[in-house]
């Protein structure tokens, strides 16, 4: 199944947002680089031909925020709920697109959790299973 995705680049290490189609793996290749570079990182993925929001993952060593766009029925972003990586009084910086941004505790994941539940949603198309999603 292809995916379209924009990621943050290996070399300038700024977010290229213009939308790469590929398969999974080639997207889960990107991501291993990053982490392997111990680059910080910042993709926004979708599933092409089909009407489904846009999740955004965010991360810098090992902890990560994601994020659902959804446009339909009216423009509205959220932020996925933490795993207790963080506790819920501390607060972590992490990337949304090139800026850092401060994250508490009870939205902040593991990088790996978040990665897992970034490929569940371009497996089956739905956000709602991946957890509980906050309104901003």
């Amino acid at each position: 199944m292809d995916v379209v995705w924009s990621a943050t680049e290996v070399r300038s290490r700024r977010f290229r947002p213009t939308p790469v189609r590929s398969d999974q793996a080639e997207l889960d290749d990107h991501f291993r680089w990053l982490r392997r570079r111990r680059i910080r990182g910042y993709f926004e993925v979708e599933i092409p031909d089909v009407e489904s929001p846009q999740v955004t993952i965010g991360f810098r060593g090992e902890y990560a925020v994601v994020h659902m766009l959804a446009v339909a029925p009216v423009a509205q972003s959220f932020v996925l709920a933490g795993d207790g990586s963080v506790p819920n009084g501390a607060y972590v910086d992490l990337p949304v697109r090139d800026e850092l941004a401060r994250f508490t505790g009870e939205v902040v994941l593991g990088v790996y959790r978040a990665w897992d539940l970034v490929r569940a949603f371009l497996q089956t198309g739905r956000t709602a299973e991946l957890g509980d999603w906050h309104a901003l």
